[in-house]
């Protein structure tokens, strides 16, 4: 399905005020285009050399699933985690042949499984259009006017660089509207998975450990892209790293974070702790609960639940940290004092109190809106409602067919020509759906919608028609047959007259309830999007006037790298050092007695036994660079430019960084290269894969 573009009911819309003042510490995660060298001169002595910026550039890697990763080898050898190829994990094992589970290793290339549909990017180049899509909107236009505007402006900006360069072309918005920049991205779609451990190593002390540290988790995967049927032979990859890293070592992550809300307005953080984050929370606790219902029912049924009761967990544990974070006084305190301190500058010059100050209250009055329309909007535009896979399949036929019917600049941006071979990727895609596992998340999520709208909401009875959420499920599920990729094909060739007529009871519910979620998202895109994109726009406009770009905008889902240090941290009165070791894992299992999910797999227990492991060998280890959701599966890199780790987490001091960079504690957690060869090598007996790893690129 397509990505749905962050909404401001559900994320908050920001801009990083931060450029009002300097970043502290190791704060920031910069664009290629615009890296902190000064900083890094004067801090660490270090100044990346243009060499060194485009060969970590072009061999980090953007995973259309979600997660970054990166070339390790000329052949086309990709690092990332094991819970960014999980979703790939999932969608080619069967009952029988569980890769998520048991783990996999592709012996020979012959052996390398392909994935069903995923899409990787390489960033390829950035162009500054911001004065293109600037000069789009009309003098005078009211705030909707010039967000749509804009929106043609990009449409049209990418779909011509798709069709002059062949390369994914996407407009980036960073300052939150102070610039556009385009994004172009070589695309690989033949990605086939070299290796991967089992489950219960990869994330060892399971969701108790989760946003932890100490850590022993051996969170890695391996995949290769191809090209004409061959290996890839990157522009760049990393080389690996011998000695690894040190306490007290600088180092850099690159990848792509996903999206940050830091020293946003106080009126979005009011929003956010009172109305987004409890809501988003509450649904993620029912979710999970039905995940763990469903898998309770059989292995079989266990199997197919939990990548995504991963997910589910995974999530909720991070936005329960946020929103802790956000109950902090101290934090309210410093984000209104921080505002106020902008405002009174900005009040001091008339020409910029006439050109900026309104943009603060008219925001407030944008999240207002955002706030009473989030339940709805949630629901039916963002889909919690139906929590079908097959529900985001016909919807994406709906649209599809609808919005193909329109100019290209008048298209919701997801259904624009440019992304079109990856929408198209992912709605054909062959991945297995189990019906029994979509009945029951259909029937939990349509009962939860019903509990929290009322029986009395108008579209809640049409869409029961009189029925329990359970028989509405079964019908939809039972009756449909877009499970059937032939069927998705023909529907969308036969364009509007087909769907229009199809009888098929998922497409009729996508019908139903599309014309309600299109005017939810319409109040979004012109009462709260509309109006949020101009006023973060005119606030950075006055930052720029005092400071230029000398910051990092908000994360993007882009490319960024971070930077920071090897260095462990003190809590609850004891110093948690920087290191884990391969030994200290058995010591961490045996403490819990070796129960799940602190039971080790049966491989690690045997070459144990066998005396074969190096015990003191680094597992894992935390720095202090400033990273997020998305960093998943970034590369951990030296002054160098060789792999040093590769980042799976955070813990729960950095939990908060959605609002603001704090190293005291915070920390990002990744395994270590020495632990990653020492287990391809002692445990996995993955000899090929390790030495391609140690080669060296013998191009000329």
């Amino acid at each position: 399905m397509p990505q749905r573009r962050a909404r401001a009911c559900h994320l908050v819309l920001s801009i990083s005020l931060a450029a009002a003042v300097a970043a502290q510490a190791d704060e920031g995660m910069w664009t290629f285009d615009n890296l902190p060298v000064r900083q890094l001169a004067e801090r660490y002595g270090f100044t990346p050399a243009p060499d060194w910026i485009a060969r970590v550039r072009s061999a980090a890697v953007r995973f259309n699933s979600g997660g970054s990763g990166a070339f390790v080898s000329p052949d086309g050898l990709i690092m990332t985690n094991h819970h960014i190829a999980a979703d790939t994990l999932q969608k080619i094992s069967a009952p029988a042949k569980d890769y998520y589970r048991d783990g996999f290793l592709a012996r020979t290339r012959d052996d390398e499984v392909r994935a069903p549909d995923l899409e990787l990017n390489v960033l390829v180049e950035i162009v500054d259009v911001t004065e293109r899509v600037n000069a789009a909107v009309a003098r005078g236009a009211d705030d909707a006017a010039a967000a749509q505007a804009r929106r043609q402006a990009i449409a049209s900006i990418e779909k011509e660089s798709f069709e002059r360069t062949g390369l994914r072309s996407d407009v980036v918005t960073l300052y939150r509207g102070g610039r556009h920049h385009l994004y172009r991205y070589k695309k690989y779609t033949d990605v086939r998975l070299v290796f991967a451990p089992e489950y219960a190593i990869a994330f060892f002390g399971g969701d108790p450990d989760n946003f932890e540290f100490p850590r022993y988790d051996l969170d890695v995967a391996f995949f290769r892209a191809y090209e004409d049927g061959r290996p890839a032979r990157p522009a760049h990859y990393l080389p690996w790293s011998a000695q690894g890293t040190k306490e007290g070592d600088l180092v850099f992550v690159a990848g792509n974070p996903g999206s940050t809300s830091r020293l946003n307005t106080t009126a979005h953080l009011i929003y956010l702790r009172d109305v987004a984050l409890p809501r988003v929370v509450a649904l993620l606790e029912d979710r999970e609960s039905a995940l763990k219902e469903y898998g309770r029912r059989s292995p079989e049924a266990a199997r197919q639940a939990k990548r995504e009761l991963f997910g589910v967990q995974n999530s909720l544990k991070a936005l329960r940290g946020r929103l802790a974070g956000l109950r902090d006084p101290a934090i309210l305190k410093r984000k209104a004092a921080q505002e106020d301190e902008l405002r009174r500058r900005i009040a001091a010059d008339p020409r910029k109190a006439r050109e900026y100050g309104p943009a603060w209250d008219r925001i407030a009055v944008a999240a207002d809106v955002a706030g009473r329309i989030d339940a709805g909007s949630r629901f039916l535009e963002g889909g919690s409602a139906f929590g079908s896979r097959l529900f985001q399949i016909a919807r994406t036929i709906v649209r599809l067919v609808d919005e193909d019917a329109r100019p290209n600049a008048e298209r919701l941006r997801e259904y624009g020509d440019a992304g079109r071979a990856s929408l198209e990727r992912s709605l054909y895609s062959p991945a297995p759906i189990y019906p029994e596992f979509e009945e029951a998340k259909l029937a939990r999520s349509l009962a939860y919608w019903q509990r929290e709208m009322g029986d009395s909401n108008p579209t809640v009875r049409k869409v029961l028609a009189g029925r329990t959420p359970a028989q509405a499920a079964r019908d939809l599920v039972r009756g449909t047959k877009l499970a059937d990729v032939a069927f998705r094909k023909n529907l969308v060739h036969g364009g509007r007259p087909a769907v229009a007529a199809s009888e098929d009871p998922m497409i009729r519910l996508a019908l139903q309830v599309d014309a309600e979620s299109r005017a939810l998202r319409k109040v979004l895109d012109d009462d709260v999007d509309g109006v949020l994109a101009a006023q973060y726009a005119r606030i950075a406009r006055a930052v720029f006037e005092d400071r230029g770009t000398s910051t990092y905008p908000d994360a993007t889902f882009s490319l960024r790298l971070a930077f920071g240090v090897v260095k462990g941290y003190e809590a609850d009165g004891r110093q948690i050092p920087a290191f884990t070791t391969l030994g200290g894992a058995f010591a961490h299992a045996e403490a819990h007695n070796s129960i799940e999910p602190y039971a080790l797999p049966a491989s690690w227990s045997e070459a144990h036994a066998a005396g074969r492991l190096a015990l003191d060998t680094p597992l894992d280890f935390v720095t202090t660079a400033d990273t997020i959701g998305g960093n998943s599966g970034s590369p951990i890199v030296d002054r160098h430019g060789a792999v040093v780790g590769l980042n799976f987490d955070r813990n729960r001091y950095g939990l908060a960084r959605d609002f603001g960079y704090d190293d005291r504690q915070g920390r990002n957690i990744a395994v270590d290269v020495r632990g990653i060869a020492e287990a391809l090598r002692s445990i996995y007996h993955a000899d090929g894969l390790l030495e391609e790893l140690h080669r060296r690129d013998e191009r000329p």
